[in-house]
């Protein structure tokens, strides 16, 4: 093939560069607001915040959201959907329930201390009671703290986990643990402990609980 024979259209070379510079604004704004709804609280913050912070002019967020509401929620839907996906790329290759549920907890306290902004949003503005934001805890975010639940179940139907426990309880326990933990780092309170020890600590405390002698009951 005579590779001067080839013609590329012009108009699609545009609209290819276009739509890689809408995307990358779009992610720009994201960063942006997750940065401004962490530090000021969603209802406290500003478009125009969010625009100064992204470094774009404020008409541009009207480009890609519709409001406040839209950009939040697209902030839950975008970042905690990556999570979703990653978390869900890395329990694919285990079969162990003991090592899966590890692998969650890991990996959420990783990147809840790597993006401290996140953590800030998903810690206070999920509790929001919000009609919009009600609706989204029972998709994509129940979505994520189901895989919890799911793995538990896992483990019973294999006769790993005790099947007393109830996998609706034990998946709101055990992210309110992660959250906790989450929530002291972003205060900037200074732990002794390192990230290996956390984890590993959570793990043992869900998986063996704290008595010295399981079933034993303690007599004076």
């Amino acid at each position: 093939m005579n590779i001067h024979s080839v013609n590329i259209a012009p108009e699609s070379i545009f609209r290819k560069n276009a739509s890689m510079k809408s995307a990358d604004k779009h992610n720009k704004i994201i960063r942006a607001a997750t940065k401004v709804f962490a530090k000021k609280g969603f209802f406290n913050a500003r478009i125009s915040d969010i625009a100064k912070e992204a470094k774009v002019a404020d008409g541009t967020i009207y480009l890609y959201f519709n409001n406040k509401f839209d950009i939040l929620l697209t902030v839950f839907e975008q970042e905690i959907g990556k999570l979703v996906d990653q978390v869900k790329a890395l329990l694919a290759e285990e079969d162990d329930p003991r090592r899966m549920l590890e692998i969650f907890i890991t990996k959420h306290l990783q990147e809840m201390k790597k993006n401290k902004n996140l953590a800030e949003v998903i810690q206070i503005e999920l509790r929001q009671t919000n009609k919009l934001v009600r609706d989204y805890r029972n998709n994509r975010f129940s979505e994520y703290i189901n895989i919890i639940s799911t793995i538990i179940k896992r483990g019973q139907g294999e006769n790993v986990f005790r099947r007393d426990i109830l996998p609706g309880i034990a998946k709101r326990a055990i992210f309110g643990a992660l959250d906790e933990i989450a929530r002291i780092w972003n205060l900037d309170l200074v732990s002794e402990y390192s990230m290996d020890e956390t984890v590993q600590q959570v793990i043992n405390i869900f998986l063996l609980g704290i008595l010295n002698e399981p079933g034993r009951h303690h007599q004076d």
